[in-house]
């Protein structure tokens, strides 16, 4: 669980890098800096054409007072009144033009920073989808080999008390060196379970779990690179605790294919280990406070939340627009970043989605 969440860190890490190195936040400064400087700059040659017009009004009626001897002045002073009204005219249109380019600069600076934002919330959300997928393969790989251990499959051949006791004491030792499963169950031909690894925490010995998918997809595959995985549920025989089950046939003799005698079914811990990956998104202190980091199955179910609400009891109404990666604004103003499973190695995945819903600023 350590390299898991170290591997995400890592990840993280490097995005966050990347997204640093943009800025759209300094085109959003830059251009409020220009239309500060626009609307000062013209609002100062305003104030001195203004003066001048004074001037020459004043420069006119002097003139007017001397008579002829000041008509020479009185063209001068029509001339820089006709000079300060093109001035004006021109601060103006500057105004104008640049205030136009200005917000056309906001506007895209803006259009930016969502989409840098969008863009990064999508990519934590398949980091963490991804690290879901990474570990989850690992599962198929322990049960897939834990099958063909030779003390569970006489125990699911020969169902005798001695052997199901041998088995759960071999099972615990696993559960001892791999501390990501609440239990390990041999299950027999007829549903009921043989053996399990911790039968003084989980009294499940004679449980039936005939009806249960992951148990019947199981005994009816051929095939030891076969296994089968339930949905994400609160178990009642495992404490109502979260659980992914993974399960794989168990053939005679450890062989690799053939008519299965029973099934090992394998829990996973899922709880703490999902909110370990939706807590360690690396977000900022501020951002942390109007952030929910969410994991959904394909119906879309909440199956994790880094608030701990709605998990297993409530949907996400996510709109992908049938894209695998994307980024959205809902109808609240919030920015929703996303990512279906891509799957790892063997592992095809599930159908679920990261998810990141991020409310904005202030």
């Amino acid at each position: 669980m350590h390299t898991m969440v170290s591997e995400f860190a890592a990840s993280v890490e490097a995005r966050g890098a990347e997204a640093s190195a943009a800025s759209p936040e300094r085109i959003m400064e830059l251009a409020a800096d220009v239309g500060s400087s626009v609307r000062a700059r013209t609002e100062a040659i305003r104030a001195i054409t203004g003066q001048t017009r004074i001037l020459a009004l004043n420069a006119l009626i002097e003139a007017a007072r001397a008579g002829e001897a000041g008509r020479g002045f009185s063209v001068v002073a029509n001339e820089v009144k006709s000079v300060s009204t093109r001035i004006e005219q021109v601060a103006y249109e500057l105004d104008t033009e640049l205030s136009a380019k200005v917000r056309d600069l906001e506007l895209l600076g803006a259009r930016m920073i969502e989409e840098v934002r969008g863009q990064r919330l999508a990519d934590l959300a398949l980091n963490a989808i991804e690290i879901i997928d990474r570990n989850l393969y690992e599962r198929t790989c322990d049960v897939r080999w834990w099958a063909t251990d030779s003390a569970i499959v006489r125990a699911a051949e020969t169902a005798a008390p001695a052997d199901a006791e041998h088995a759960g004491r071999r099972l615990g030792v696993i559960l001892d060196a791999y501390t990501v499963y609440l239990d390990l169950w041999i299950v027999g031909r007829d549903g009921r379970v043989i053996a399990s690894g911790r039968p003084d925490r989980f009294r499940v010995a004679g449980l039936d779990v005939g009806q249960e998918p992951w148990f019947r997809q199981a005994l009816e595959s051929r095939s030891g690179d076969d296994y089968a995985v339930a949905d994400i549920t609160a178990s009642p025989a495992l404490g109502g605790r979260q659980t992914a089950t993974y399960a794989a046939p168990i053939f005679p003799d450890g062989a690799r294919g053939g008519t299965a005698q029973g099934v090992l079914g394998i829990h996973f811990d899922w709880g703490p280990q999902a909110e370990t990956v939706c807590r360690g998104v690396r977000l900022s202190g501020e951002e942390a406070g109007r952030t929910r980091v969410l994991l959904l199955d394909n119906r879309l179910r909440i199956i994790a939340a880094s608030d701990g609400k709605g998990i297993l009891t409530a949907g996400f109404p996510l709109d992908t627009g049938g894209r695998p990666l994307g980024h959205y604004r809902d109808k609240d103003g919030n920015t929703v970043g996303f990512a279906l499973t891509p799957g790892y190695e063997t592992y095809r995945g599930l159908g679920w989605y990261g998810c990141i819903v991020q409310a904005p600023p202030g």
